[in-house]
């Protein structure tokens, strides 16, 4: 049985209206090319799909199955009309997003927040598992954006910066370290370095100071949170080096001290790597917009800070 559309919706139509007249002024055909297509529907059916005698025009039985599809698919139909017509205007779309920095969640999710209410039919998605793996996943449409802390040179892979962060060095306020200005590779030789639960190759302690000085510390603990990772730290059971995003709150904190990464400090920089068709995308653009504006706000200072 061939069906279109336009049947399920004059089997709708008829059924509104209580007769065929009134159907097809509703529908703007003539009522003899609406009878016309309601006497093919049947031939192919074998089945009267409405009791003609009866006033109003009422379905048969067979004409109520039908129209249980129309009142299942018609609304469907409009509803995958209204989602592509939202689609090229930009209303709508998918971004998912890979993180390759175990700390971005403390800036990522303010950032979401005041998405969601920018874009709600945005279907937004932190795709977990591909840290390190994440840029042939933007390229296979796994993912949608990533954040980066090292850009690369891809092919239709736009890196748009986003913000410059500090790593910083923390220790409790009673560490031996604490006297020290400024933090050196050599200070780690004997220290507990706690760290997010990835390698050595994600972290940039390791990636802009340990490495290309070939120290090692002399024992790494790994921790999934930030909050313990700072609870360690004050109970004198390590050292750590976090994004200055992190650690607002704790620089007022005499449980604390945080120290520059050498004399100079080290300053890294993210980025968004988006495929090169889709960075101007409305929504894309705007996501972009708020992850450059809303995380310096985390690394700025207290009035009554130092």
């Amino acid at each position: 049985m061939h069906l279109e559309l336009r049947h399920l919706r004059s089997i709708q139509a008829i059924h509104a209206a209580g007769g065929l007249a009134r159907a097809a002024d509703v529908l703007n055909i003539t009522q003899s090319a609406l009878s016309h297509q309601i006497k093919g529907l049947e031939e192919q059916a074998g089945l009267p799909l409405f009791v003609r005698r009866s006033k109003p025009m009422t379905l048969s039985s067979a004409g109520f199955r039908m129209l249980k599809l129309a009142e299942r698919v018609l609304p469907e139909i409009a509803q995958l009309k209204d989602d592509f017509d939202a689609l090229k205007s930009g209303r709508s779309g998918r971004l998912h997003i890979a993180i390759e920095c175990h700390a971005c969640f403390e800036w990522l999710f303010p950032v979401l927040e005041l998405f969601r209410r920018a874009w709600p039919d945005v279907d937004v998605d932190i795709r977990p598992g591909l840290a390190f793996d994440a840029l042939p996943a933007l390229m296979r449409e796994d993912v949608d954006l990533v954040i980066s802390s090292d850009p690369t040179t891809a092919e239709r892979v736009d890196f748009t910066p986003l913000f410059d962060y500090e790593p910083v060095f923390v220790a409790a306020s009673s560490h031996p370290l604490a006297k020290k200005k400024f933090i050196t590779a050599e200070d780690f030789r004997d220290q507990t370095l706690i760290s997010y639960p990835v390698d050595k190759t994600q972290l940039d302690v390791f990636t802009t100071l340990l490495t290309p000085a070939k120290v090692e510390p002399a024992t790494i603990r790994q921790v999934e949170l930030t909050a313990v990772i700072l609870l360690l730290v004050a109970s004198k059971r390590g050292v750590t080096v976090l994004p200055d995003w992190v650690l607002r709150e704790i620089r007022t904190s005499h449980d604390y001290v945080t120290r520059p990464l050498t004399k100079g400090g080290i300053t890294k920089r993210l980025y968004a790597a988006t495929r090169a068709e889709s960075t101007q995308q409305p929504f894309v653009s705007n996501f972009i917009r708020l992850a450059r504006t809303e995380p310096p706000k985390l690394q700025r200072k207290s009035p009554d800070q130092s």
